[in-house]
């Protein structure tokens, strides 16, 4: 006797729609999504759509009609509840726009609980389109299978970030000038965390110094090798994830609870 399909199978389209969501109360899809989904995944009635709303988790969802600017979907099945994410926020500098969406993209695809773009002397790039850095992290958390979505910050400048630091919070602080090997300095400390990372042209002295005379703060290394800003972001957020974050754990397929 043949195997039953998996339903909703793992070709299943996914995106993040408004919430919260709830069995049997349908919802319509239009703009861009609706472009996504009637022209690019040409789903028809009766397929299936695998939706998150960023608060209650993840919904199998049948398509109850495609037209050409809306799509009516009918939730049917929790999947998944909302993922816990480890409280790790990343704190980059801004680089050049092509850079920078590398870091929002894998920022989201490592599990990071909040972004917060950090404006400093050097950077080269003095400002952000919100919008489209949320599209870019919205879409990589669907291509990535998350439920949850990072919290996403407005630009703040390195003094105003300091300023406001909270004190129960360590800011581990990639320093180019030295510090403690990023992965003992993670496993050695427990609890809400942030890594801050500069601009292409690194901190300068002023600012180095205001950084390492918070309380809060650890200068850290990531090697011999001097790296680039985008890759020091995602290399020590990495790292922090296998050291204290949920590298350890493996998401339930689909259909598991």
């Amino acid at each position: 006797m043949p195997a039953t399909p998996a339903w909703p199978p793992r070709s299943a389209p996914r995106l993040f729609v408004p919430g919260p969501l709830s069995s049997g109360i349908p919802l319509l899809v239009e703009g861009n999504q609706a472009h996504y989904l009637g022209k690019v995944m040409r789903v028809g009635p009766g397929d299936a759509v695998v939706l998150c709303d960023d608060e209650t988790g993840e919904w199998a969802a049948n398509v109850l009609s495609a037209g050409k600017r809306a799509v009516e979907l009918l939730p049917m099945e929790r999947l998944r509840p909302r993922e816990q994410v480890p409280d790790f926020w990343l704190c980059p500098a801004l680089l050049k726009k092509d850079r920078f969406d590398l870091v929002l993209e894998k920022a989201t695809e490592l599990g990071v609980q909040s972004i917060r773009p950090v404006l400093a002397r050097r950077c080269v790039a003095d400002r952000l389109n919100p919008e489209r850095a949320r599209a870019i992290v919205t879409e990589a958390a669907e291509q990535c299978a998350r439920t949850a979505l990072p919290r996403f910050a407005e630009v703040e400048k390195l003094e105003a970030l300091l300023r406001g630091w909270p004190a129960d919070r360590a800011l581990f602080f990639a320093d180019e000038m030295g510090g403690a090997s990023a992965a003992e300095a993670f496993a050695a400390e427990a609890g809400p965390a942030a890594l801050l990372i500069g601009p292409e042209g690194g901190f300068d002295d002023v600012e180095r110094a205001a950084v390492r005379a918070l309380p809060q703060a650890r200068p850290i290394t990531l090697g011999p090798r001097i790296l680039r800003g985008e890759t020091a972001a995602i290399a020590g957020t990495a790292i922090w994830m296998a050291m204290q974050g949920d590298f350890a754990t493996s998401a339930a397929p689909q259909g598991e609870r």
